[in-house]
C-alpha cells in the first residue's frame, strides 16, 4: 500500500523546546503520516521557498498546504490536530466569540516565545538570523 501524502506541512523551530514538545506530540500520534515537518533551525532552511523571511518564519508558526498556500497561527494548530485525532479539542478556537482571543494569547506567546525558553532575539546579518542562548547569572559567553 503506498504511504498517503502529507495535508500539512508545518514549519517549526527545532531549536525551541516547547516546539519539540509539541512535534513530538504531533509525530507519535501521527499514525497516517499527514503530516510533515520541516525545522526551520536547519542550516539549509530557506524561507523565500515559501514566500517568507527568517523573522516572519521566527515570529509565529507557519503551516504549508499541498497546494503550496501558506497558513499560520492557530489555524496550523487546528488543521495538525484535525490530522492527528484531535480536532475536537481546538473546536473552541473555531467559535467565532472566543477565535480573536485564542489568536490573541496565541500572538503573546508567540511574540515571547524566545524568551519563555531562554533564548534572546534573534541576531541578524546578512540575510542570516541567529538565535543566542540567554545568559543566566554567574554565566559567562563561551
Amino acid at each position: 500500500m503506498d504511504r498517503p501524502e502529507w495535508r500539512i506541512k508545518v514549519l517549526y523551530d527545532g531549536d525551541c523546546p516547547l516546539c519539540m514538545r509539541e512535534m513530538r506530540f504531533l509525530e507519535v500520534r501521527d499514525r497516517n503520516a499527514r503530516i510533515a515537518f520541516e525545522n526551520i533551525a536547519e542550516p539549509g532552511f530557506d524561507p523565500a521557498r515559501y514566500g517568507l523571511d527568517h523573522e516572519r518564519v521566527m515570529a509565529r508558526i507557519h503551516g504549508v498546504l499541498p497546494d503550496g498556500r501558506v497558513i499560520e497561527g492557530v489555524e496550523v494548530f487546528r488543521r495538525l490536530y484535525e490530522e492527528i485525532g484531535l480536532g475536537w479539542l481546538l473546536a473552541p478556537t473555531r467559535w467565532r466569540l472566543l477565535a480573536p482571543i485564542f489568536e490573541a494569547a496565541y500572538t503573546v506567546f508567540a511574540r515571547n516565545r524566545l524568551r519563555l525558553t531562554g533564548r534572546r532575539e534573534p541576531a541578524c546579518r546578512n540575510g542570516t538570523c541567529e538565535v543566542t542562548k540567554a545568559l543566566g547569572a554567574g554565566e559567562r559567553p563561551a
